[in-house]
């Protein structure tokens, strides 16, 4: 783990919630969390769009969408992926950033919630 998410785990709870191998500008995996467990998660590239708050990819799950991501840089100038993934079963959005591992051949799904979002 690198030093920024080292630091942000400090100040918030982090969980790898899924993982993922890129092939082109596509990513294939999976997510996992005691709510939902699925496998052949798509985030597949979106047509270029004039709208700078428009989503660079989008989140499939079979043919359904689930969800959109960001690109983004971090102050540091590691790119990453910020995801929105809903459901009608979710009681709410889950937001997560997809990074790249050490190996530089799989991606971690991270989901982190503020320790003052939960009283801690």
């Amino acid at each position: 783990m690198d030093a920024k998410l080292e630091t942000q785990a400090k100040d918030n709870i982090m969980a790898n919630i899924g993982t993922f191998t890129k092939s082109g500008d596509s990513y294939n995996g999976e997510i996992h969390t005691i709510g939902l467990q699925t496998k052949n998660v798509r985030i597949l590239p979106e047509d270029a769009s004039t709208n700078d708050n428009a989503p660079s990819h989008r989140v499939f799950l079979g043919k359904s969408e689930i969800g959109a991501a960001w690109s983004k840089v971090t102050r540091e100038g590691r790119s990453y992926l910020s995801l929105k993934l809903d459901d009608p079963s979710f009681n709410a959005p889950i937001f997560a950033s997809l990074f790249d591992d050490d190996d530089g051949k799989t991606y971690n799904l991270i989901w982190t919630r503020n320790s003052t979002a939960n009283g801690g």
